[in-house]
């Protein structure tokens, strides 16, 4: 998910990449209205999960991610599908419980940059769920080695931060390489994960730095 619109177009994947041929579908937003309704933790959740994955989920397995009832939880859907973010998908097999989808490839917030700009408090929640992603990392390995089991190598969770002098064509080209290389490590299949592969959070943000 992005909380401002590229300016320029992402570029073409890299010869060789084995990117999924799936049909691109950017859903921007862009009502002040509808970036207030995003404000919401559980919501943001649930659009990184269906956008990320392009896996259809029910309200009860969405639920269980986020911590809120079923009940809840279709609810939180029901707002996100008036905005035209998610949509109902087909079901297989158990047809009593509503299935949802992402309602496109790729998920833009674009508010026009304003100062007062409500996408804050979207930046805000994303930022704690990165944060409690750390924490649910830390607590499990802490577990494991508790346990006497083997713990990951060094370097499996990277933070970088870097200060560089960008003109605005730079930065334009910058944003455009880096999404390009994202896509080019997103499954071909989003039903089949290849056999040893674990499911990792990235995060990746360009901020002026006015500090003066």
């Amino acid at each position: 998910m992005n909380a401002e619109t590229p300016e320029t177009e992402p570029a073409a994947p890299l010869e060789g990449a084995h990117r999924t041929a799936r049909p691109e579908k950017k859903v921007e937003i862009t009502d002040p209205k509808a970036i207030r309704a995003l404000a919401h933790a559980a919501r943001l959740e649930v659009i990184s999960e269906l956008y990320s994955t392009q896996v259809s989920r029910t309200a009860t397995e969405l639920a269980a991610q986020t911590g809120l009832t079923p009940s809840a939880m279709s609810y939180h859907l029901r707002a996100l599908q008036k905005w035209g973010i998610v949509e109902p998908a087909a079901t297989a097999g158990d047809a009593r419980e509503r299935r949802w989808r992402a309602a496109g490839s790729d998920f833009t917030i674009n508010s026009g940059g304003g100062l007062a700009s409500p996408e804050f408090a979207v930046l805000d929640l994303e930022l704690d769920a990165f944060r409690r992603r750390v924490d649910a990392f830390a607590k499990v390995r802490d577990q494991r080695r508790r346990k006497g089991e083997s713990t990951e190598a060094p370097g499996v969770v990277m933070l970088s931060s870097n200060l560089l002098y960008l003109t605005p064509s730079q930065r334009s080209e910058l944003t455009a390489r880096v999404f390009a290389l994202l896509k080019e490590y997103e499954l071909e299949d989003p039903g089949h994960v290849p056999q040893g592969a674990e499911r990792m959070a990235t995060m990746w943000s360009v901020v002026p730095d006015d500090r003066k």
